[in-house]
Parts: C-alpha cells; structure tokens; sequence
C-alpha cells in the first residue's frame, strides 16, 4: 500500500500486546456473552432432549416404542449433544497482516488475534474445546484461555491440519490476499477432511476504500513484486473497487463450494459485532 503505511514485525508486536490483548479478549467476549441463545442440539448423550417423527434412515434401535404406542406415528427420542465439540482456529500472519493504513487504527494481525481469543473465551465457557492448527492437543476449561494465548505463535503457517477430527469446526482469520488457488487448495482439504467452516476476512479500512489522491508509490511488504507509481490514485479508485469485489466474491464461492461460510471485517470496526456473529454462526440451528 502506500508510503505512509506502518508494519511491526509479528513476533514482536505479539509478544509486547499479549496481556493486554487477553484483558481485551476478555472484554469483549464479556461484552457479547448476555446477547448468546443456548447451545442446545442434537447429538450422542444420555440427557433427553425432544422426541421428533421417524423418517426413513434412522437407526430401528433410536425408536422409543412407548412414545410411538401413544399415536399411530413412529417416534425417535433425541438426547442433548453433551460430548464438547472442538472447534479449531487458526489466524494468518507475516508481513502482509502487519500492514496498518495509520495508527488510528490496530494492525489486522492483532485484530485477528483478538477475535481468535474473544471467541476462545466464549466457546470454552460453553463447554467447547479448542484447537490451534499445528498443535497437538485441543484446550479445554473456561482457565485455558492464557495458554492459548501462549501459543499462538505456534500455530501452523498455513491453515493446514490433518489432526483436526471429523465432524469438528474450524475458523480461519486472515486478510485472504494470496492468490485464490491457495485458498482454494486449504479449504478443500479441510473439507474432504470433514471438516466444516467458516473464513472471516480481516481488512485494513484503507484496503477497501484507497482514501489517497494525487501521485503515491505503492511497495509491496513481501515478495518480489515491484513497487507502482500512480501519477493519480482517485483516477484508478473504480478499478480497484471493481477487482476487490471480485476477489471477494470468488472468496464467497469458494467458501460456498465446500459448504463453508464467508465474512468480512475491518479493523475501524468494533470487534463485538464480529464476534456475534461468528458465535451465532457456529451455533446450531
């Protein structure tokens, strides 16, 4: 982006943030708490939930005979979901998210790591595990929260993970800028894992808007891509809107295609209305 543009190398800026940013965490999955319905669903577990009509797949043994001698209808008993659910989470790093349009606003790594964390706190006080790609073991326990915070600098560099189990649930944070084949590749290999998820795009509000005027150099902070001299930034300011939107919406179909969801957020934008709504995408229907 433009020569005004502020990066802190990732490890650094990590490291100097991480109580705060767990303070914050804090905060706003607090913030978000008293707005959450239950987490009731379906599923394996002893502790009944609702009886619901037979229709034709189901298992003969998951019909209760006393329900379904009070009609002329078949009935399956359901139980409550009471075996806790992993959700694996993984944010995107390297120069790239460091990238920050002004000091106004936080860097896309650390907001990304705030969502990641906020949504951790809420997922393991509702009973949930939690698992960061690349490492062995998920976390566990509404006190897990710092050690996730610990090890987020081992997380895996790409959203990869062939230990993330069947079923299981996964949310990647990043700014989504590598070429779409990447992401592609990523996602359908989570997905013929069995994995379900969701992509939630991290952008800088300048990355969306190109607010500048007049003639700006644009150098890349990776890579050898070479820098661009624009004589007049507004004259070109459709066009980028134009292959934003297009990238955006080849990110949507590609999230589509494997039976993920998609969203975006900037990082002018307060994290509370983020994190809803990554909850209530992970809650069941």
């Amino acid at each position: 982006m433009a020569n005004a543009s502020i990066t802190v190398p990732w490890a650094e800026q990590l490291g100097a943030a991480l109580p705060p940013l767990l303070v914050e965490a804090e905060r706003v999955a607090s913030t978000v708490m008293p707005g959450l319905h239950g987490r009731r669903r379906a599923g394996p577990g002893e502790a009944f939930w609702q009886f619901r009509a037979y229709v034709p797949g189901d298992q003969a043994n998951r019909i209760d005979w006393r329900q379904s001698g009070k009609s002329d209808r078949l009935f399956i008993r359901e139980t409550e979901w009471e075996a806790a659910q992993t959700v694996a989470l993984w944010t995107a790093a390297g120069p790239g998210m460091e990238w920050r349009s002004s000091r106004e606003v936080p860097g896309k790594a650390l907001r990304a790591q705030l969502l990641l964390l906020a949504l951790a706190s809420l997922l393991l006080r509702g009973g949930e595990r939690v698992r960061l790609f690349g490492l062995p073991r998920p976390f566990a326990g509404r006190h897990a929260l710092p050690a996730i915070a610990d090890s987020l600098g081992q997380m895996a560099t790409r959203p990869e993970d062939h230990r993330i189990a069947r079923h299981a649930r996964a949310v990647l944070f990043g700014d989504f800028w590598e070429p779409l084949e990447e992401t592609r590749a990523a996602i359908a290999a989570l997905a013929a894992q069995g994995v379900r998820g969701h992509l939630v795009q991290v952008l800088d509000p300048a990355e969306e808007t190109l607010p500048y005027a007049g003639r700006i150099r644009f150098e890349p902070v990776a890579g050898n891509v070479p820098a661009a001299l624009i004589p007049r930034v507004e004259a070109v300011r459709e066009v980028y809107a134009e292959r934003l939107a297009r990238h955006r919406s080849a990110l949507v179909s590609l999230a589509q295609g494997a039976g993920w969801t998609f969203a975006t957020h900037r990082t002018d934008q307060p994290p509370e209305a983020a994190l809803m709504a990554l909850h209530q995408v992970l809650a069941p229907a």
